[in-house]
């Protein structure tokens, strides 16, 4: 059974900055590429950063230069850590996770696996 479980949200101002990681089990994590989505109320889920299998990472346009993916294969661990975080960037933050020949999809449908989400709340 897959599971991925977020952690590290939280409540912060603007300009601070918050790291997210997520604990993946019952996956080949390293044979999959991993990703970061965002859902603000209101809104439709969207998609933040991947990191495919070898490393290679994407990201959204609006948090490229401010956040950073990465992961520890042998702990089966997605980090986002998150700087210069705006009052824009308050959603509801899920890992989730894709076969690594989709890497380029942005879409959530397109990605198998999903963590139940971490909130992260920036205060102006």
């Amino acid at each position: 059974q897959v599971q991925l479980v977020e952690s590290g949200g939280g409540l912060v101002q603007a300009g601070g900055s918050l790291r997210l990681s997520c604990a993946a089990s019952g996956l080949p994590f390293s044979n999959w590429a991993m990703g970061w989505f965002r859902q603000a109320p209101g809104k439709g889920r969207e998609f933040v950063s991947i990191i495919r299998k070898n490393g290679r990472t994407r990201f959204a346009e609006l948090v490229e230069g401010r956040f950073t993916i990465s992961k520890d294969n042998a702990k089966n661990t997605l980090y986002l850590q998150m700087n210069s975080l705006k009052p824009d960037d308050t959603a509801v933050y899920y890992c989730a996770g894709v076969d690594d020949s989709k890497w380029y999809e942005t879409r959530p449908s397109e990605f198998r696996y999903w963590g139940q989400g971490t909130q992260v709340t920036v205060s102006s």
